[in-house]
């Protein structure tokens, strides 16, 4: 997935038109440009061909002062200069994308500095204008947002992926110290896509590709709803052409059939509410083709049996109308259960409010109505931009203002944590989505979680320190694991330790980027100097195999660090420690490098291929902290066979050779499998699972433990489940031996004791 906030209709001109370049690749300084009979924009400079600026001009008038149109005017004439002779793929002079873009601006009412951004917004990128030249001209603001919609495209990036993600990275973080910056780079998406025709095929597909899963999910998160829905169907219209137009002509088909319906549903409501006496306004609206789409997907439906594809919005005057209508409506249609959603009460996590309900029309026709006052639509449409927030204005923030900081400041916190910019942009993609979860502190303030969300992000979602420290939960009062998935309307309180730390274990069911990142950031840091030691040992044992010394050149690591991009070579050690890296290929990279730099190569053959050598297993000394973990799947005690599996972001993971689990992920990732031997005079215990059938009897849970105890084991846990016939009882432990010898000590005497039917060592 390509992930570069590019501009995707950007064509460069024919040569003939092409402005001079410098020797240093600025454009070199322009004399009067020429503009031959074009018609001229209102705001003062020529536009050539189509790119007129009236509207924008008639559009600023209505709220812009005569000085600050004085400097959008500037801006204008200086982003009209430096895409002189530049063209688009359709043929249009370059400038009428700037234009365009300022002209969705105006809509949502932005300021004089993000107008002036918008006109400029590709003069760094495309003309090599500096910074330092933008803060001359237009003042530190404009000169910033500039900044932060200009990709990185100078800078010597790895791998395109890289190149992608660090663009997004820069693009975000500059949003979320301003959130200006994602408008006016929304306004500049929904222009270019709304423009793509004349794009081939396959860019098309890509642009709209990254749009649906990147620019969409923004939108949405921001509250930016008529902008969402219109990159939807944009989207959607370029990556299925042939699925779009066959259901637009569904769609068409469909308002002839159904007209007579919609009408009569209309003049009855419009009657009911005026007999109401409540003010309002009533709009029929469609289903977008998207929508209609997703819904098919979803439950498996043709398009005969999709009914609600047309609704009514019902705008009314005051709050409490909102639920006058709603009880008007329900006494003049029955109400489908199970249909109705009340997100006055509880905001969605863009801000958005109204009341919806589904309800049963003329001819049996389900018929959905949404509800809500002229500001909750006014906000439903613009989210965010309908009240667009600097950081230095906390004072008197509206709630949607208030969630909307809190989300670009989790940004900020997300990126202090992560290692890269992919890993960012993973972490980031996560608290897309747009589905939610609403939750109650035990205080009974709400909290919204992304869907699938756990009890243990909803801990990070409070504070970093809570998630770091969380050892239980209680969720509607009751003991619950932190894994626990939280559903609507959960009230979720955390139980925390000093002692207690994040595990990587963690990181299998943390759902939000928030709490995935802290985890990773709290693994990196805390455990440094265990996975620095752990990645040693493993990249010795990659050389080894290849008849290479750990001891290497300064001059070759020096070209290692360059190529790989750490900082050292101890970087590079905890990453291979943590499973970001595999060790076999950096052993690899060392030996092409070798190769490279005319160095010897220790012990080839004669004939010049690497001679195969037997690998030291690495040593476990169930010590080690949690660089190694024992697999939880089967619990390897020493005197088992194990075997070792570098799991991403969570060290080495030792499972037994016979484990079920461990055999299908070593199928699917042979690579990461290191062979493991257990160390000598081993001075701890390890868990084990042991499970017995008895006879109920009186006492014999307390000969059972009894038992244990004598054979110097200690118990942990014990749970037990009746059978059926209440004759026989299943008793789990989990007891904390020395090795498998004193295992089968415990095991022999606990078979010794009378009532106990069977006895086995459990996995999993």
């Amino acid at each position: 997935m390509n992930l570069t906030p590019a501009d995707s209709t950007r064509s460069a001109a024919p040569v003939s038109l092409t402005p001079a370049r410098s020797p240093s690749g600025r454009s070199a300084k322009k004399t009067a440009p020429v503009h031959t009979a074009v018609p001229t924009g209102s705001l003062g400079g020529p536009a050539a061909g189509v790119a007129s600026v009236s509207n924008l001009t008639i559009k600023l008038t209505e709220y812009l002062t005569a000085s600050e149109l004085k400097k959008v005017k500037e801006a204008y004439r200086f982003s009209d200069e430096m895409h002189l002779g530049q063209v688009r793929k359709s043929g249009e002079p370059y400038i009428s994308h700037p234009i365009a873009v300022a002209e969705i601006c105006a809509d949502w009412k932005l300021d004089a500095q993000a107008i002036m951004a918008a006109l400029l917004h590709d003069v760094m990128e495309d003309q090599d204008v500096k910074k330092e030249e933008l803060i001359e001209r237009f003042g530190a603001p404009v000169a910033s947002l500039v900044d932060g919609l200009s990709k990185l495209e100078k800078i010597e990036f790895q791998s395109q992926i890289e190149v992608q993600a660090e663009n997004f990275r820069k693009m975000l973080l500059a949003m979320a110290r301003d959130v200006r910056v994602i408008l006016i780079k929304l306004a500049d998406r929904l222009h270019n896509m709304r423009t793509l025709d004349a794009m081939v095929p396959e860019k098309k597909r890509r642009i709209a590709r990254e749009t649906m899963e990147v620019y969409v999910p923004i939108a949405h998160r921001l509250g930016l709803n008529a902008i969402y829905r219109e990159l939807q169907d944009l989207s959607f219209s370029h990556l299925y052409p042939l699925r779009y137009r066959t259901l637009a002509k569904a769609v068409r088909s469909a308002r002839g059939n159904r007209r007579e319906v919609v009408s009569k549903v209309l003049e009855a409501v419009k009657g009911t509410l005026d007999a109401a006496g409540i003010p309002f306004d009533v709009y029929g609206r469609e289903k977008t083709l998207h929508g209609i789409y997703g819904k098919m997907r979803l439950k498996q439906l043709s398009f005969s049996q999709v009914l609600d594809v047309y609704g009514f919005r019902v705008v009314v005057d005051s709050f409490a109308n909102c639920y006058v209508a709603l009880g008007t409506l329900h006494a003049l249609y029955k109400p489908m259960p199970g249909k109705f959603k009340d997100y006055i009460a509880i905001p969605k996590v863009n801000g958005y409010q109204s009341l919806h309900t589904t309800l049963i029309g003329p001819y049996g026709t389900p018929v959905e109505f949404q509800i809500r006052t002229q500001e909750m639509h006014r906000i439903a449409e613009s989210g965010v931009a309908a009240h667009w927030l600097y950081k230095d204005e906390e004072a008197g923030l509206t709630e949607l203002q208030q969630r909307t900081h809190a989300w670009l400041q989790s940004l900020l916190d997300i990126q202090k944590q992560t290692g890269d910019s992919a890993e960012f942009l993973e972490h980031v993609k996560v608290d897309l989505f747009p589905d939610s979860v609403y939750v109650f502190t035990p205080k009974s303030k709400i909290i919204a979680l992304p869907r699938g969300a756990t009890a243990l992000d909803f801990a990070y979602n409070i504070h970093t320190d809570i998630g770091d420290h969380s050892v239980a939960v209680k969720i509607n009062h009751e003991q619950s694991p932190l894994r626990t998935e939280l559903r609507n309307g959960d009230i979720v309180e955390i139980i925390t330790s000093p002692e207690g730390r994040p595990s990587p274990t963690w990181l299998a069911f943390v759902r939000t980027g928030k709490a995935r990142s802290a985890i990773r950031h709290h693994l990196r840091t805390i455990n440094l100097g265990e996975s620095i030691e752990l990645g040693k040992r493993l990249l010795t044992q990659a050389l080894t195999m290849l008849n290479l010394s750990a001891d290497l050149p300064q001059s070759l690591i020096e070209r290692l660090l360059h190529e790989s991009g750490a900082k050292s070579l101890d970087d590079i050690h905890a990453d291979i420690g943590i499973g970001k890296r595999m060790a076999a290929l950096v052993a690899r990279h060392i030996l092409g490098l070798f190769e490279n730099e005319s160095l010897t190569i220790p012990l080839f053959n004669e004939s010049g291929e690497i001679i195969p050598s037997k690998p030291e297993p690495v040593v476990i000394y169930g010590s080690e902290g949690i660089a190694i973990q024992l697999a939880p799947c089967c619990l390897p005690i020493p005197g088992d066979g194990i075997i070792g599996l570098l799991k991403r972001d969570q060290g080495l993971m030792v499972h037994t050779a016979d484990c079920e689990q461990a055999k299908r992920q070593r199928a699917k990732e042979p690579d990461r499998w290191i062979d493991v031997v257990w160390g000598e005079d081993l001075n701890r215990r390890f868990d084990c699972h042991i499970q017995l059938l008895i006879h109920n009897q009186r006492g014999i849970l307390a000969r059972v433990a009894a038992e244990i105890g004598e054979a110097d084991a200690n118990i942990t846990y014990v749970g037990m489940g009746e059978d059926n016939d209440s004759v026989t009882t299943h008793l789990r432990f989990t007891v904390q031996i020395e090795d498998r010898i004193h295992l089968a000590r415990l095991m022999r005497n606990l078979r010794r004791i009378p009532g106990v039917i069977r006895l086995l060592r459990e996995r999993g």
